[in-house]
C-alpha cells in the first residue's frame, strides 16, 4: 500500500521547480507590470505599422518580410508573450534571422529602439511601457553583439585562464 507521507531520501535533493508536486507556475516579469496579451498585440501592431512607414526601416523590413506580414506579426506577438509573460509560445531563432541581413547596423537598431519606445509609451501604461523598453534595449544589445561576432567585427568572448 502506498504511503502519502514524506518521500524517502533517494540520494538526491529534489529541486522545487522540477518537483511536479511542488512546481510553482512560471510568472513572467510582465505580469507584475500589468502586461496582457491584448496589450502585446496592440503594441506589436502599432509599432510595426510605424516601422513599415519609416523611410530608414521600412525598406529593410519589406525586403525581408515581403507579403508575410501577418505571419511575422503573429510570431512577434508570440515572441513578446514569451519574453514578458513566459508563455513559451515563441519558437524561433532571432539571431539567425538578423544575421541574414548584412546591411543592418547600429543606426538601424537605434531607430528601431526610438520607434519602439515611442510606441510603448503611447500604447501601454507607464510601468508596462518601461518594462517593454528595458527588454527591447537588452534584446537589441544582444543582437548587435551577436551580429558583430558573426561578422568578425568583434572577437568572440573567451573565458579567463
Amino acid at each position: 500500500m502506498a504511503s502519502c507521507g514524506p518521500r524517502p531520501y533517494l540520494g538526491r535533493r529534489m529541486i522545487p521547480d522540477r518537483d511536479p508536486l511542488h512546481r510553482r507556475p512560471r510568472v513572467g516579469p510582465g505580469v507584475e507590470a500589468g502586461v496582457t496579451e491584448p496589450m502585446i498585440h496592440g503594441l506589436v501592431h502599432a509599432f510595426y505599422a510605424k516601422v513599415r512607414r519609416d523611410p530608414q526601416l521600412g525598406p529593410i523590413f519589406d525586403a525581408a518580410i515581403g507579403d508575410g506580414w501577418d505571419a511575422h506579426l503573429a510570431k512577434l506577438c508570440d515572441f513578446w508573450s514569451s519574453v514578458l509573460l513566459m508563455t513559451g509560445r515563441f519558437k524561433g531563432q532571432p539571431m539567425a534571422v538578423h544575421a541574414r541581413l548584412p546591411d543592418i547596423g547600429a543606426a538601424h537598431f537605434a531607430r528601431w529602439l526610438d520607434l519602439f519606445a515611442q510606441t510603448a509609451a503611447e500604447t501601454c501604461p507607464p510601468k508596462a511601457a518601461a518594462l517593454f523598453q528595458e527588454k527591447a534595449r537588452m534584446i537589441a544589445q544582444s543582437l548587435q553583439l551577436g551580429l558583430a561576432v558573426s561578422r568578425g567585427e568583434l572577437p568572440p568572448l573567451r573565458g579567463a585562464g
